[in-house]
């Protein structure tokens, strides 16, 4: 059984639960209760860190090796040392218990392997939820509070529209300073170029090609794609706010907090919360019963009746919606680059050979898009670059080829720093060891001599020493981080190594799938310039001319 201790002090002092203290209880409390040696606990401490948030150094060193289930239980002094915050501490608690660790607070008797113990975390959990939920709550009063003013909330501005500070007065005659959307009209012309295609077209798909044919960019200076065409056009910050538009957005479940008197055709709408962060930090769209539309300050440039079509149109669409060809023959899609503009290469099925084999090319995407505007990079036959690629790939595989011999010195040069570092943290542990032993016997010097002259030399000795301490612990830590990188880029060359001897072993005799994946986990990419292919596979890459 592993155990790890965490302690945390917000500043240096030699007396009460200090660090040293905190950790000696925990040890005891472990030695006590369990059949463990020193060698079996693990010990993480932050000195000079709030409990305001978990935005200390060991203590996310900690949660990590949580993860990595580097210890089965967590035992602090008291609970506060985890957090004072009710979130971050029951934050803390889910994720020790997915990854089946126990938790232990000496002082307040908290142990989640005990029924009282399970308990409390589920009250703590419920007072967690309650917090969030208020929170929410808060937050949401406050945005129907502030939309009905039409202001600008911040954030990224939509296409057309930048933000403008101004000035009003309020029911108390003070002034008060506020932002508005501001129309950017060369920006405008593009959005509505964007919904009178769509009009004529009635395809994300072909809005995008008479785009790019044309050159015509986003705000900024990419190139319009399907996912960015739909935001447009699915925005009601451009559409008029008239009363047909107030009855479309009653009728269809969007949560209007301005009155029908409010859509008087001068209008543009100003939508808030619209989309949500989830846990990968990635922006999810909300469905618009939870939008929260209001009448903004500035001019809307598309009528309601368009903007009302387009809606329709969008969701019948819905069913129709783009969808990438999934190819039963090629194996390199998504691996494969145009060396000219840096798009993908996608599969373009042809005849059928007279053997009865399905013969397809690879085409450049931007050139198909742009009608050949953009690029005009050559089709390449994708069976005989398939046959190619693999050829190449079991080549590489054999023991005396130059991949192998990168891998096996790739290997050696982080054997040899891992040597360096060790012994640097040993000599850094040892030190850090001193340092607090000679800490220890200054405060206890202090204590006998508080009054002599003596004692500000003694304090000097011990801020020095703590300075000293603090900084071999932030080296000894940056030292654990290089040593856990290093075992991951070692650990990765092993699964490279045995990756490229499976390869060569089975790959003429699994399926297309499989043989997609085997060529994923080993090709960075692969780049066509109309006579050579390059294979780019962790840091070296091979050339073969067609």
């Amino acid at each position: 059984m592993k155990v790890a201790i965490y302690s945390r002090k917000s500043k240096f002092t030699g007396k009460g639960d200090s660090i040293e203290n905190q950790i000696q209880l925990c040890k005891n409390y472990a030695f006590t209760h369990y059949d463990l040696k020193d060698e079996d606990i693990l010990v993480y401490e932050d000195e000079g860190f709030s409990g305001g948030n978990t935005d200390r150094p060991q203590f996310q060193l900690m949660m990590k090796d949580a993860k990595k289930k580097k210890f089965d239980l967590l035992i602090c002094y008291r609970l506060d040392r985890i957090s004072r915050s009710v979130m971050d501490f029951s934050n803390t608690f889910e994720s020790l218990e997915d990854n089946d660790i126990g938790f232990v607070s000496i002082k307040e008797q908290f142990d989640t392997s005990t029924p009282m113990g399970k308990a409390m975390l589920y009250i703590s959990s419920v007072f967690a939820q309650l917090e969030r939920e208020t929170t929410a709550e808060r937050i949401r009063d406050n945005m129907m509070q502030l939309a009905r003013t039409g202001r600008w909330l911040g954030g990224q501005t939509p296409t057309g529209y930048e933000s403008q500070q101004v000035t009003h007065l309020d029911h108390n005659g003070k002034e008060r300073k506020m932002f508005k959307l501001s129309p950017i009209p060369k920006e405008l012309e593009t959005v509505k170029i964007i919904y009178d295609k769509y009009m004529e077209l009635k395809s994300l798909t072909q809005v995008e090609q008479y785009l790019i044919v044309n050159n015509i960019k986003t705000k900024n200076n990419l190139d319009f794609r399907r996912y960015s065409i739909r935001f447009i056009l699915s925005n009601p910050v451009y559409a008029i706010a008239d009363e047909k538009l107030y009855e479309f957005m009653m009728s269809n479940d969007y949560e209007v907090c301005a009155p029908k008197s409010d859509f008087t055709g001068n209008f543009g709408v100003m939508a808030y919360n619209k989309t949500k962060q989830n846990k990968k930090s990635s922006v999810e769209a909300r469905d618009v019963s939870e939008w929260i539309v209001a009448v903004g300050q500035h001019e809307g440039i598309i009528d309601s009746d368009t903007w009302i079509k387009v809606q329709k149109m969008l969701n019948r669409n819905k069913s129709k919606s783009f969808r990438k060809v999934k190819s039963t023959t090629s194996l390199l899609s998504g691996l494969l680059y145009c060396a000219d503009c840096g798009s993908y290469m996608r599969p373009k099925m042809g005849r059928i050979d007279k053997n009865g084999q399905q013969i397809f090319y690879y085409m450049c995407e931007m050139k198909e898009k742009s009608k050949r505007t953009r690029c005009s990079m050559k089709n390449v036959k994708g069976n005989d670059l398939d046959k190619l690629v693999i050829e190449e790939i079991k080549r590489m595989a054999h023991d005396n080829s130059e991949l192998k011999g990168n891998l096996q010195s790739d290997k050696l040069q982080i054997e040899t720093k891992q040597n360096t570092i060790h012994n640097e943290i040993i000599n850094l542990e040892t030190n850090i060891k001193n340092n607090e032993q000679s800490i220890n016997n200054l405060v206890s010097s202090l204590s006998k001599s508080q009054e002599s002259a003596a004692s500000k030399y003694i304090i000097q000795q011990i801020n020095q020493l703590d300075k000293e301490t603090a900084e071999m612990k932030e080296r000894l830590l940056k030292l654990k981080e290089n040593e856990e990188n290093n075992n991951m880029k070692d650990n990765s060359l092993n699964v490279m190594g045995d990756m490229l001897a499976a390869f060569n072993d089975n790959i003429d005799e699994v399926d297309i799938e499989a043989k997609r994946m085997f060529l994923k986990s080993i090709i960075d990419k692969i780049t066509w310039d109309g006579e050579i292919i390059k294979i780019y596979m962790f840091g070296m890459n091979t050339e073969k001319k067609l």
